[in-house]
């Protein structure tokens, strides 16, 4: 019996249809500097920053991880494509960068177009509100590798900064304050113990004492962009520095950014927890060392500035609907 492409599980026309659904979505993201359509074999992006001096690319490129698990068995496609995009803006933009253009990789064993297009229309929503554009992306199906109906992401995205107004850190000195803003939960950090340990004793799509909302809801809020905070306070030159809170919590990450000879001390009791963060922990009995290296604990972005500048910080943040809370400060070794 013959074999063909199609009976190994690969099917091309499944692909050019997904294509054909988000094409013109897709370039609804598409700023002036963008210079060619979906399709082509690369994306070409207008390089020319006139008001710009010295102008330098920034990277990074992320994934969303086993909070995957939890899209797949809600059955709930779209947010997670924004969390992608928001994780990777967050990413840049706390070294001072802008967003231009993201590409995502979406690799699946049989691709579904309906889900497919669920992902890619997150990663449009979350493009806009980044102001990014959504240049190409890759979708693989590649029978044998992923689960039944499961999938896995990633995304690269590119901005750009002016050399001299780089973010890195070098601007910290003692005595500067660390001031945390919230994160809307989990973000895309600390799933698999998340899951370990909720998923045998609590059912997702029923709400608990402890939350507001459903398991699933709470496990599933869209890990948020803090663009908009972060260009206000680079725009009046409040910070010295940021910290996006991923994997590593508040210390681990924060400390990437923090001169040699110094290091931040942190206030645990300066906000109120949410709830997912407390119910993991009782649930689990997670000794309160791996909670602040595994998880946020809610506070998603720490925004270090200099002591004479964190009230006006504080100020113009709370002005622009954040909630900013003074957690700690940098000392010496």
């Amino acid at each position: 019996m013959a074999q063909t492409y199609t009976k190994a599980g690969v099917n091309i026309k499944t692909g050019e249809e997904v294509v054909r659904r988000i094409k013109h979505v897709v370039r609804s993201t598409f700023s002036k500097n963008v210079l060619a359509d979906i399709g082509a074999f690369g994306a070409f992006y207008d390089a020319a920053f006139p008001s710009m001096k010295h102008p330098v690319l920034v990277s990074s490129v992320d994934g969303v991880g086993t909070k995957l698990k939890i899209a797949f068995a809600m059955k709930r496609y779209h947010t997670v494509g924004q969390d992608l995009v928001n994780h990777c803006v967050n990413d840049i933009a706390v070294c001072g960068a802008m967003p231009l253009f993201f590409m995502d990789y979406f690799a699946t064993g049989k691709l579904l177009p309906s889900v497919a297009t669920k992902v890619i229309e997150g990663f449009v929503v979350a493009c806009k509100q980044n102001s990014c554009s959504l240049v190409g992306g890759e979708t693989a199906e590649m029978p044998g590798l992923y689960a039944k109906g499961e999938f896995d992401l990633a995304g690269t995205i590119v901005g750009v900064v002016e050399k001299e107004k780089i973010v890195d850190g070098r601007k910290i000195r003692r005595g500067d304050v660390l001031i945390g803003l919230r994160s809307t939960g989990l973000h895309t950090n600390g799933y698999s113990l998340a899951r370990k340990i909720l998923l045998p004793r609590f059912a997702l799509k029923k709400k608990t004492k402890e939350l507001r909302s459903t398991l699933g809801d709470s496990l599933l809020a869209i890990h948020r962009s803090y663009l908009s905070p972060i260009s206000l306070l680079l725009k009046h030159s409040l910070v010295s520095g940021m910290s996006h809170i991923t994997g590593g919590g508040i210390i681990g990450n924060t400390m990437r950014i923090i001169p040699r000879g110094l290091r931040i001390t942190v206030d645990w009791t300066a906000w109120h927890r949410p709830e997912i963060f407390s119910l993991i922990q009782h649930a689990g009995n997670v000794p309160e060392s791996d909670m602040r290296r595994t998880f946020n604990l809610g506070v998603g972005l720490i925004v270090i500035a200099p002591k004479q500048k964190a009230d006006d910080a504080i100020a113009l943040l709370s002005r622009h609907g954040e909630k900013p809370v003074i957690v700690g400060e940098v000392v010496t070794q």
